[in-house]
């Protein structure tokens, strides 16, 4: 099983929650930023259906691949 950490950081001017290289919206501040972690780090721990999803990499390029919706990561937010 994975595991996956949400980071709280500083963002264009205000808070967001990173995974990765990727960032989430921007909040006006690190308590709303570190909500929006923690309900995105419970909802990716929830069984779902296998399905294709999309999503942009580090350069930018789209990615389209298989998803088990069964097989969810242990999570953590941290900042």
């Amino acid at each position: 099983m994975s595991h996956v950490t949400y980071r709280i950081v500083p963002h264009d001017g205000g808070w967001a929650y990173k995974l990765g290289d990727s960032f989430s919206e921007t909040f006006t501040s690190h308590d709303l930023a570190r909500a929006a972690a923690v309900a995105a780090s419970r909802e990716q721990r929830v069984p779902d259906q296998t399905a294709m999803i999309e999503y942009a990499d580090a350069a930018g390029e789209w990615i389209t691949e298989r998803a088990d919706g069964h097989d969810r990561p242990r999570t953590d937010v941290t900042g």
